[in-house]
């Protein structure tokens, strides 16, 4: 077991979920909201969770797939019809990013449009929130140890909520609830965390603590992804694929770039409601691509780590993982492009991309990637 202080506090470890009572005990909650999925809930892993307190919780499970601002005010009104006084995200990142959002809200006055950070409102946000304890149970988004919580919002957009406050009080991060995943989900969310470190890699910003603790995500997921997902009770590979989730995320605070200024408006579509992991996994080659001239010597430090151009061995990594062929089999038409082109332009991801992108160049990157 360590404890780790970056951010915020980390407790890591097989069977660490057990202390959640502790940990609960010493941020005061007395009856928290456990914010989850019904697909966890199916699995018996609530009521196990719940059955671990000394009281039970009250329980919030209609967290969608891309988590919508309708779902944080549903969650939100049973917090308050329960006299809650804390939340337990207990989930994937769309739990997770969930659970910040309902947290926001028992501090602060909707709609959450406000809060987004391309709407200016970091400096909106405060510290007088509940407590949260974020328990992870997928190695992907990171959104356990992350600033950020991504949200449709009411005007039907997918935004970043983004602030040191959103930061979960501890994260509790248990491998072993993520040996159950199976092994569509463990590569989907593994490319997640895969591509956190590849983009905050490739990010312009000068931040070599976050460059570091990158790269060495990207090497245990490199590692370990193909064997988590061919042998999900693996132990190694599934301490490796949640270090590298956490890994991804605590170095994201450098800045991510297109893959994700393109995953977000696309998550937005509400008719597929594609998941992000995948989504990041298909779009990576092409943007690798597009990014390669202004990344020099990183390309090479990246080839060198591959063996080969990192945009082949990304696609080849796909291809082994079995995820879509392209966009296009995941139900993205042309006409969807431009829209998404034009959302992308305006997310809070554009920015840190190290080249920068066009309209043209986001659709080029789409049909790259169809």
């Amino acid at each position: 077991m360590s404890t780790i202080t970056y951010l915020t506090r980390v407790e890591f470890g097989e069977g660490q979920v057990s202390r959640l009572q502790e940990f609960l005990d010493l941020l005061g909650v007395k009856r928290p909201l456990l914010c989850t999925d019904r697909g966890l809930v199916a699995t018996g892993l609530v009521s196990r969770i719940a059955g671990m307190l000394t009281a039970p919780p009250a329980i919030f499970d209609g967290t969608p797939a891309n988590p919508t601002e309708d779902a944080v005010l549903e969650a939100l009104a049973r917090y308050r019809a329960e006299g809650c006084d804390g939340i337990v995200g207990l989930g994937g990142g769309s739990a997770l990013d969930l659970a910040k959002g309902v947290r926001l809200l028992t501090g602060h006055d909707g709609p959450l449009a406000q809060y987004t950070l391309v709407a200016g409102g970091l400096p909106r946000i405060h510290s007088r929130i509940c407590p949260l304890v974020a328990i992870p149970t997928t190695a992907g988004t990171g959104s356990e140890v992350g600033r950020a919580a991504v949200i449709i919002t009411a005007e039907g957009r997918k935004l970043g909520i983004i602030s040191p406050h959103m930061l979960p009080s501890i994260a509790l991060c248990d491998p072993e609830l993520t040996y159950g995943l199976p092994p569509g989900l463990t590569a989907a969310t593994g490319m997640d965390a895969i591509s956190h470190c590849l983009e905050t890699f490739m990010a312009p910003a000068f931040n070599p603590p976050a460059d570091a603790i990158a790269l060495d995500g990207l090497a245990r997921g490199w590692r370990s992804i193909e064997v988590a997902t061919r042998d999900g009770a693996n132990k190694t590979a599934r301490n490796d694929m949640m270090v590298c989730a956490l890994e991804g995320a605590l170095a994201f605070q450098k800045g991510l770039g297109a893959v994700h200024a393109l995953t977000h408006p696309l998550g937005a579509i509400r008719q597929l409601n594609l998941h992000h992991g995948t989504l990041n996994a298909v779009l990576m080659p092409a943007v690798l691509r597009f990014n390669r001239s202004a990344i020099s010597d990183k390309w090479d430090r990246l080839h060198a780590f591959f063996g080969e151009a990192p945009d082949i061995a990304v696609a080849k990594l796909n291809q082994r993982l079995g995820m879509p062929s392209g966009l296009t089999a995941m139900g993205v038409t042309e006409d969807m492009l431009r829209p998404v082109a034009e959302d992308a332009m305006k997310d809070h991801c554009h920015a840190t991309n190290p080249r920068p992108a066009t309209p043209d160049d986001y659709v080029a990157m789409l049909r790259d990637s169809a």
